[in-house]
């Protein structure tokens, strides 16, 4: 890794400890491309999995986990150095307060990338944004007119298209109003190492892999079985037709029955 632009071969998040200071199994290796869901009650351990990452922890968090970058443990000043830009992380609770325009917004990112033509990457991030918005925006409506779920869909087009960090942490995308399945393919296009925490059975197995969790350690990794793809086609049916439903009362438009 060097430059402004960071690239990352591997993650690995060795094997720390559960809530009662029992040891984990399992040191988990995240690559390029790759979506990794992570399911468990609530409060078993899943946002802590995700600020061990965003961290760069070093055996100083409670879970006791250690991140190594591509095989190798970062220096102190290494690590401080990428703490912020390494790692991109999309929250629950996501509102603007800043009063800008959204291209505006989006074509400063740009510039401050050194992309050749911002307004034209602007405009795309835009573009991206709306196909995953369940309401579109207009490119000069001002930030904090945006939507709870407009701003994520916003976030998650930049962080895909236009955002340096090789990592990106997202936390439950399913309550904020975005179209799940496009984002998923907007998020492995830009080829960087994806975390979702996620209760949603339809990300959870469109997921490359999932990691099961239990009083704040991981007890499984598991892949998608055949069965588990065949039930993934009927609720990705189930959801296309349940999103038609809203859409149709949204409008105002009476129901009918497909």
């Amino acid at each position: 890794m060097s430059g402004d632009f960071l690239t990352l071969k591997s993650l690995t998040v060795t094997a720390g400890q559960d809530k009662s200071g029992r040891d984990e199994k399992l040191d988990i290796v995240f690559l390029p491309g790759e979506i990794t869901a992570l399911l468990g009650p609530t409060g078993s351990g899943k946002s802590r999995f995700l600020y061990d990452i965003e961290s760069l922890a070093d055996r100083d968090t409670p879970s006791n986990r250690c991140v190594l970058l591509d095989g190798t443990k970062p220096d102190a000043d290494r690590r401080f150095e990428l703490q912020g830009r390494l790692v991109a992380q999309l929250t629950q609770n996501m509102n603007f307060v800043l009063d800008m325009g959204v291209r505006d917004f989006i074509r400063t990112h740009a510039e401050s990338r050194g992309t050749d033509d911002p307004t034209a990457t602007a405009e795309k991030v835009i573009q991206a944004a709306n196909e995953l918005a369940g309401e579109p925006f207009q490119v000069d409506t001002q930030l904090t007119q945006l939507s709870g779920g407009q701003s994520r869909a916003l976030m998650i087009a930049d962080a895909a298209l236009l955002s340096w960090s090789p990592i990106l942490l997202i936390d439950e995308i399913e309550n904020a109003g975005v179209d799940k399945t496009r984002a998923l393919e907007l998020l492995v296009k830009s080829d960087k190492i994806v975390v979702i925490a996620t209760h949603d059975p339809v990300l959870a197995l469109s997921a490359n892999r999932r990691l099961v969790f239990e009083h704040g350690s991981v007890r499984a990794i598991m892949e998608r079985s055949a069965e588990e793809e065949r039930l993934l086609v009927r609720l990705e049916e189930m959801e296309a037709e349940y999103s038609r439903i809203r859409s149709c009362l949204r409008r105002g438009t009476p129901v009918s029955g497909g």
